[in-house]
């Protein structure tokens, strides 16, 4: 091997001035850069095989934002590079992942670069709030555009399970702990409106002020501009939401590229200039990321995308193992789920952090058993609208004995134990049982005020006022010190590297975890009922049923798409 390697290094320098003439002509100056978003952003993507990328050919193929970001960098050092095009076509993400997108464009208008974004299918809130960072936005003629704002809610389906003889049983520690009341209740509770108040407020401040930054008016004009939405065509550019219009065979005109040429694909350029031009003798040291993304659970699920404690516990084993790697990213996109799964996963990541620093990347949502598994980073970063917190615990429990009696459904049981119904499905709970069931969901919900006050270095009551299961945003989660520091996956980094030794510091490649194989899930019954009854309901109690067979929940009362 350290053959092979001393003869490409050999060959490296003998085509050095053949590598270096290349990289001089790999752009013309006045060259823009393009990049089309036609699907999900996310701040890392996994590379694929090639016969991977053959089978999924007609799949929308997700952007990657750390990738995005390093172009954006190397392009503000390059005089060469006039400007960026982004074409949104469609856009993947949550506020977390928009707000990332936004303060990227930002960037490279910083540096003293042009920026245009073309929306040729139109837009809403998300769209114009990315857009808004841009000199130049471009709308398909005949498309809308539509910053309407945010909403939230949930669907109470109370009423509609008492008249199928179903009774929703769901025990909470903390009053904002809310996951689960449209089980059980009619209408929303003052601290469910409350929470998500805040949140649809931040996320409107959020919009209205790029608006108004990013088009030079006036806050008040911005939210009108909001009220008054959607606008079609040559509208949305009377209102000032956009500069002209303009279908995709027109946008290089109207940005006066002469060539077809002068527009080069922003990946395939940062491929070119961030190839070594000599290849190094030893393998680099890397930062791993290792992601944390859907509802936490043991067992991998067949109705999607889970994080399990076993597949994570892996990663973190392995991250602590390698030689190679000096530190450690968690990206956080979960909003919790199984109380002891998060607890085995802060296991792992607290042996970890003693023997190299973790940060926490916090993305869209990284709430209650999400927060769990973030408390022992060394730092914690999240972007202002990012949804985290809710520090609480909860447990459901589906009483099916109404339906079965409506059915004509009977049940004969044989048992011992005082307590040896308690997880049936069916039986009433007496006070005891309930007694039972409250003194387990407390003692894991002391245990959770308990790991994050010694992961955030605050006592115990500090910990119990910011808990109770309330979620915040990103930026009131700094406010009450349960976030480090506001940003997003190039910050989580840099915050990353200032930890690491200084011989290190700049060389270490950011990668991926490898994941390994995923189980097969085997297909159980009683949770299979669950979840087809689960697709019926609102994203955060679809969760709750999915996970049916785990006890004790630190899952999020807001789910954000």
């Amino acid at each position: 091997m350290v053959v092979l390697r001393l003869l490409g290094l050999l060959l490296d320098l003998l085509l050095l001035p053949l590598r270096l003439l290349q990289r001089g002509r790999a752009v013309r100056p006045g060259t823009w850069l393009g990049v089309t978003i036609d699907g999900p952003v996310v701040d890392l993507v996994a590379p694929e095989r090639s016969w991977k990328r053959l089978l999924q050919v007609r799949a929308q193929k997700a952007v990657s934002l750390h990738r995005l970001d390093e172009a954006v960098r190397a392009m503000s050092a390059d005089d060469r590079v006039k400007g960026l095009l982004v074409t949104i076509r469609s856009l993947g993400a949550g506020m977390g992942a928009a707000a990332s997108l936004r303060a990227i464009l930002a960037r490279a208008r910083a540096a003293g670069k042009e920026v245009a974004v073309h929306l040729p299918m139109g837009g809403g809130s998300k769209e114009v709030y990315v857009a808004s960072a841009a000199s130049k936005v471009f709308l398909g003629p005949t498309t809308h555009l539509m910053p309407l704002g945010f909403r939230s809610g949930s669907v109470y389906v109370k009423s509609a399970l008492d008249k199928a003889g179903i009774e929703p049983q769901v025990f909470a520690c903390g009053e904002f702990k809310s996951a689960g009341e449209s089980l059980v209740r009619d209408s929303m509770s003052p601290q469910q409106r409350a929470q998500l108040e805040r949140i649809v407020e931040s996320f409107h401040d959020a919009l209205a002020e790029a608006i108004a930054e990013g088009r030079g008016v006036s806050r008040e004009r911005a939210v009108a501009m909001i009220d008054e939405a959607p606008y079609f065509g040559r509208a949305a550019v009377d209102a000032g939401l956009a500069d002209d219009l303009a279908y995709d065979d027109e946008v290089p005109v109207k940005l006066g590229l002469a060539r077809v040429t002068d527009l080069v694909d922003a990946g395939g350029y940062l491929a070119r200039v961030k190839r070594p031009l000599v290849r190094r003798l030893g393998r680099a040291s890397a930062i791993a990321v290792i992601p944390i993304h859907g509802p936490i659970t043991h067992v991998a699920g067949a109705f999607g995308a889970l994080s399990t404690d076993e597949r994570v516990g892996r990663m973190v084993r392995a991250a602590r193992k390698d030689q190679r790697v000096r530190g450690v990213i968690l990206h956080v996109d979960s909003p919790g789920g199984s109380a002891l799964a998060s607890d085995r996963m802060h296991h792992e990541i607290v042996q970890l952090a003693r023997e190299k620093p973790v940060v926490c990347c916090m993305a869209n949502v990284a709430a209650s058993g999400g927060y769990y598994v973030a408390a022992p980073a060394k730092r914690i970063v999240a972007q202002p609208t990012t949804i985290t917190g809710s520090i609480g615990v909860v447990a459901a429990r589906l009483s099916l004995d109404g339906l079965f009696a409506k059915l004509g459904v009977t049940e004969e049981k044989v048992s011992r134990g005082a307590r040896a119904s308690l997880l049936s499905a069916v039986g009433p709970l007496d006070d005891d049982d309930r007694a039972a069931l409250t003194k387990e969901l407390d003692a894991t919900y002391r245990a959770f005020v308990g790991v994050v006050a010694v992961g955030r270095s605050l006592p115990e009551p500090e910990v119990e006022q910011r808990a109770r299961g309330r979620v915040y945003t990103g930026t009131d989660a700094h406010a009450a010190k349960l976030v480090d520091v506001l940003g997003g996956f190039d910050v989580a980094v840099a915050e990353l590297r200032e930890l690491l030794d200084a011989s290190v510091r700049d060389e270490a490649e950011v990668v991926l975890a490898t994941t390994p194989q995923r189980a097969v899930p085997v297909l159980d019954p009683p949770k299979a009922a669950a979840a087809a009854l689960a697709a019926l309901l609102p994203p955060r109690e679809r969760v709750l049923l999915e996970l049916a067979g785990e006890r004790v929940l630190a899952l999020g009362p807001i789910v954000e798409t």
